[in-house]
């Protein structure tokens, strides 16, 4: 029987009638690789034994914690376009934990977000295959859930715990004590020339001498060596690009903030009330930025080879500092957006920035970049270009400084602004323009509704 059923075995088309014939096997687990293809079944001890050794079949076992299909794997999902691997952060729950079905077990860090790895189905936490700092791709095995609803889990003692129970302590060698140089005299001289013992005298260590202008460095316990996150590293990255790319210039002007803080505080009630959201210093400063650029639309341009390319659209990125590190979501078609739509859509993005839930598509593209560093109280900076885009404008705190309105000298709550530029592409020219507009209708709001 075992000859004949080799020698069927050897046609393709026979090995599958015979894997479908054998019914009566049980506990059938293995894969049988033919040359048109491969066919499958449930595990068979018996079936695998008559296939020859040297075959033109490859045959292996997969292995199973549970023959009844209970265990289900928690993978890396798909992570974008641009994204091939993350670095595995954090475990959101421990082995035995009880889970959901979509319940986030762990948190995968890539260059741009934050990825949630979901439990596929209801059930308990068997163990962990990856380990925190591991780098994962899409489709990398995570976790392995029990979806039974036994609260026992069973897991596996570590290897070195095991070498350490299977290899007891040996007792210490017992070395002879060491001879000393004065019994190693004694043996050797007679009894009547033995010399008198002098008391060795105690020398006392010198202290070291250091010189006054050697620097005292901390000590290495005192300090901390973690890794880099992914998120952070691509900024770096990006940044140092940027400065290695672009022939970098930036210039200057102040804004007196008076009459759009005047604004703010006379319809800012009315405008939550109707908007359901606060009127924001935000929204200004991108309506100003959109004028300046349909004004001057070579900010908005980008220089691609040999070639520049005009944007006929604004999309407004918006620089958010989050604990993880900087993330730049856009205001798409900021260009037909009003003051409170504008103050919705910066709410929405801040907090997903913050709570680490934006997405790829909210931060892709961008043609100009607003940076806010006043909200930290920064008084003045040069910001760097955010590439593939030509310019960024950078906003600081505002400070009340003596003025002169109408000859007289007076109080006014002044910012500076700043604009960075690619001075391959914009000229100053052009530079000092865009800042101009930008003065002129934060100064006076009302331009905007006259265009001018």
């Amino acid at each position: 029987m075992a000859s004949a059923l080799t020698r069927l075995l050897r046609r393709p088309a026979a090995a599958l009638l015979v894997a479908r014939s054998c019914r009566h096997v049980k506990r059938f687990g293995h894969q049988i690789l033919l040359p048109g293809g491969s066919v499958c079944s449930e595990p068979a001890r018996e079936f695998v034994r008559f296939i020859p050794r040297a075959s033109l079949y490859q045959i292996w076992s997969r292995s199973f914690s549970s023959e009844n299909g209970d265990l289900v794997a928690a993978v890396v999902p798909y992570m974008g376009e641009s994204i091939t691997d993350g670095t595995l952060a954090t475990f959101l729950k421990k082995p035995g934990d009880r889970v959901n079905v979509d319940e986030p077990i762990a948190q995968v860090e890539t260059d741009k977000v934050t990825i949630d790895v979901n439990s596929p189905e209801a059930g308990i936490i068997q163990e962990f295959i990856a380990k925190e700092g591991d780098t994962v791709t899409p489709g990398t095995k995570v976790a392995v859930i029990s979806k039974s609803s036994s609260g026992d889990t069973h897991v596996a003692p570590s290897d070195d715990k095991v070498v350490k129970d299977a290899q007891p302590p040996s007792p210490p060698a017992q070395t002879p004590p060491p001879t000393t140089a004065v019994e190693k005299i004694d043996r050797q001289m007679p009894k009547g020339e033995i010399p008198a013992k002098e008391k060795p005298k105690a020398s006392s260590p010198l202290p070291a001498k250091t010189s006054p202008l050697e620097p005292q460095l901390p000590p290495k316990e005192r300090e901390r060596r973690v890794p880099m996150p992914r998120l952070r590293k691509r900024v770096a990255t990006r940044l140092k690009d940027s400065q290695n790319t672009f022939a970098m210039l930036t210039t200057f002007n102040e804004v007196d903030m008076t009459n759009l803080m005047k604004l703010r505080s006379e319809y800012k009630d009315a405008f939550a009330e109707k908007h359901g959201v606060k009127m924001g210093l935000m929204s200004g400063f991108v309506k100003a930025a959109v004028s300046g650029l349909q004004n001057q639309p070579i900010i908005n341009a980008v220089i691609d080879g040999d070639d520049i390319i005009y944007r006929d659209y604004i999309d407004i990125s918006i620089a958010v500092g989050t604990p993880k590190g900087l993330v730049v979501p856009v205001i798409r078609n900021a260009d037909g957006l009003n003051f409170a739509e504008i103050e919705k859509e910066i709410n929405t993005l801040a907090k997903k920035a913050n709570n680490g839930t934006i997405s790829i598509d909210e931060m892709a593209g961008g043609t100009f970049t607003i940076s806010n560093g006043g909200v930290y109280g920064s008084l003045l900076s040069t910001p760097i270009i955010n590439p593939p885009q030509s310019a960024i404008l950078g906003m600081h705190s505002i400070v009340s400084r003596p003025m002169v309105v109408d000859g007289n000298i007076v109080p006014r709550p002044m910012m500076y602004i700043a604009l960075t530029y690619d001075h391959r592409l914009i000229d100053g020219r052009e530079a000092v323009f865009f800042l101009r507009r930008i003065k002129d209708v934060v100064e006076d709001p009302r331009r905007l509704l006259l265009d001018l």
